[in-house]
């Protein structure tokens, strides 16, 4: 199988959307000539018309407002903003109108838009350009979100997204658009609400989002010298979450480590724990549960600080070495 970027896969599956269903159409700042803040939609207006490949103004109440409104009409919209942290200018649109429209109109009428964005730190881009705000969409009954990191994934998830007849919040991680991996030609779909089982292991179970995955593989490892056996597993979905998969691992290895990027204060890696410890496994785990997530603060630019202010391979490999020491809770 061939092996392509993570941010070529978007392109592409944007690229069969397009073709495969007259109804599905882009919207969002400089995704025409420019092809996007990152690329993602590099070519595609040079394909198929400034009418389905749409540059709007620097609004971004206004793209998540017309996306409503034609995902309302029957159209599947894929909105893009830039930054994950613009959110906050269209959550009206996406928390109180996209969200909430099904069930206020008794079923009658379906949002079937999706909203892709760049989330994350790592490229020095500052507190107003590098948050994960992923918990906050995870909060509101009537959006999904999916949270893919690999090309694979990335691909299979949003072909389903963009098929769903929900709204979608599609977020893509800034450092995760270079990676590479196998990716088949043809469409696909993920079922959404799957997690994955990123790597097999025995003695403990790291939880983990995003970009944090590729640093649980790299922790497993590196431990593996040492005779632990971890496992990683990928949620690839908040909501709907695959709680059966984090069980089912946690209840093998009866110890669990949850990491985020996200701000550990009120973030996911809180409610990923509770499923655990609320469920008949809690009681019998080996260990304390241990969560990491970024500091409370705001995400620095300076590149050292930044690296500070998130959790890295260094402080999970402290913490499955702390996990594997503790008695018996």
């Amino acid at each position: 199988m061939r092996t392509i970027t993570y941010l070529q896969a978007i392109n592409e599956t944007l690229d069969e959307a397009l073709a495969l269903d007259e109804h599905v159409f882009l919207l969002g700042e400089d995704i025409g000539v420019y092809g996007g803040g990152f690329g993602a939609t590099s070519g595609l207006q040079e394909k198929y018309g400034k009418q389905r490949v749409r540059d709007t103004p620097i609004s971004e109440s206004a793209i998540a407002g017309a996306a409503v409104g034609a995902a309302m009409t029957g159209m599947r919209p894929i909105m893009e903003l830039q930054f994950s942290d613009f959110i906050t200018v269209a959550m009206d649109q996406l928390v109180n109108q996209a969200a909430k429209m099904h069930y206020m109109y008794g079923g009658k009428v379906n949002v079937p838009l999706v909203m892709r964005t760049a989330a994350g730190s790592g490229t020095g881009a500052a507190a107003q350009h590098s948050q994960s705000l992923e918990n906050w969409m995870a909060h509101i009954p009537g959006l999904k979100v999916i949270q893919p990191t690999t090309a694979y994934d990335a691909k299979g998830l949003l072909h389903a997204a963009i098929k769903d007849n929900n709204p979608v919040m599609f977020y893509e991680h800034k450092l995760l658009y270079k990676t590479i991996g196998t990716v088949p030609e043809e469409p696909y779909a993920i079922p959404i609400g799957v997690a994955d089982v990123k790597r097999a292991g025995e003695d403990v179970t790291i939880i983990a989002t995003g970009i944090m995955v590729n640093k649980a593989l790299e922790v497993a490892e590196l431990v593996k010298e040492k005779g632990i056996s971890v496992e990683v597993i990928d949620p690839r979905t908040l909501v709907p979450l695959d709680k059966e998969t984090l069980l089912t691992s946690v209840e093998k290895t009866k110890r669990v480590i949850v990491v985020t990027e996200a701000v550990k204060n009120s973030g996911f890696s809180a409610e990923l724990t509770s499923v655990i410890a609320e469920s008949p496994i809690g009681t019998k785990l080996k260990a304390p549960i241990i969560r990491l997530g970024g500091e409370f603060v705001p995400m620095p630019a300076q590149k050292m600080l930044e690296s500070q202010a998130i959790p890295q391979v260094n402080s999970l490999i402290q913490a499955v070495e702390q996990i594997m020491t503790e008695v018996e809770v």
